[in-house]
């Protein structure tokens, strides 16, 4: 199951559109460049962190710990004989 395109493509363009148009809006001043650097970083480093998170549920390291009459249960409701080991 891959990632959906619809999210991506999404929280893509806010966060480009956060990281381009912050910096064109910033105010004159002696520390323009400043905010404008920090625009951009604070928007690429949210976006990466969000990429991050969204592409680890698709992966994750740490499945359902189950005991043994749950895996029985789900078993007999699946129609899915266990096998011995």
């Amino acid at each position: 199951m891959g990632a959906a395109v619809l999210p991506l493509l999404f929280f893509t363009s806010i966060w480009a559109a956060v990281g381009i148009g912050g910096p064109i809006v910033t105010p004159r001043g002696p520390n323009q460049k400043l905010i404008q650097c920090l625009l951009m970083l604070t928007a690429f480093c949210c976006w990466l962190f969000w990429l991050c998170c969204y592409l680890a549920q698709m992966n994750p390291f740490i499945g359902p710990k189950l005991s043994r009459s749950a895996i029985y249960i789900i078993s007999q409701s699946w129609i899915n004989p266990l096998k011995e080991g």
